[in-house]
């Protein structure tokens, strides 16, 4: 009898898992193919400020990983996050194969369209690649040790500042690999990047707090048994 209830129970926590595993997905492929387009946010002084459709769904890709890791430990949130670079990686390649095949004779008048959405250049996508894995292996590394330190408790400490930082560290990858100018001196790309960077970092941060509320919701979903 307890060992039907057990494989009961597993079987519902799968299912819960495979729900937020879809979502971790949702996230990674709607940023990848939607995230680029930017929208006015607030102007401040004269400075608009934009953000871009990616930092309301990349934020919680990391909080994601800290909820697998809170519940199932770190070997199931590091394999997500390696599992993630793969999508991102066969994402890229195939569609560099999409935009280069020759289109039908009924497709032609919307192929420009067709490129124009889903290429933005090959550098764009190799730089959304780099930033991703070195992100989101990062954001496992450091919610690891904070867990390890604080055990259980803290939580929205752990997942804030495991995100905040991870959330850093893609931006600076990312607009780096994607819009450092070669024939620009390190002054001017360095005034320029910093621009891009600090008020997408900030941004994307405060969607992440505001999402701290999900992870504790996330966390006794999981945990708890119907």
């Amino acid at each position: 009898m307890n060992h039907h209830l057990a494989r009961m129970d597993n079987k519902t926590s799968s299912h819960k898992s495979d729900f937020f595993i879809a979502l971790y997905f949702f996230c990674l492929v709607s940023a990848e193919l939607l995230g680029a387009k930017t929208f006015p946010i607030v102007n401040i002084f004269g400075y608009q400020l934009n953000g871009a459709v990616g930092m309301l769904l990349i934020p919680f890709i990391y909080s994601i990983n800290d909820i697998f890791f809170e519940v199932y430990g770190r070997k199931r949130a590091r394999n997500l996050a390696r599992i993630s670079i793969i999508i991102v990686t066969l994402l890229t390649i195939f569609v560099v194969i999409a935009v280069s095949l020759p289109s039908s004779k009924r497709f032609a008048p919307l192929e420009s369209s067709y490129n124009t959405i889903f290429t933005q250049s090959i550098r764009i996508s190799i730089a959304s690649l780099i930033a991703l894995g070195s992100s989101n292996l990062l954001d496992v590394v450091i919610f690891s040790r904070l867990k390890e330190r604080y055990k259980n408790t803290g939580l929205w400490f752990r997942n804030n500042l495991s995100n905040l930082t991870a959330l850093l560290i893609d931006t600076v990858v990312f607009m780096s690999f994607a819009f450092y100018s070669f024939d620009q001196s390190f002054a001017e790309n360095f005034s320029f990047l910093f621009g891009l960077i600090l008020p997408y970092w900030l941004l994307k941060s405060t969607v992440s707090a505001f999402g701290t509320p999900l992870v504790y919701m996330g966390v006794k979903w999981l945990r708890k048994a119907d």
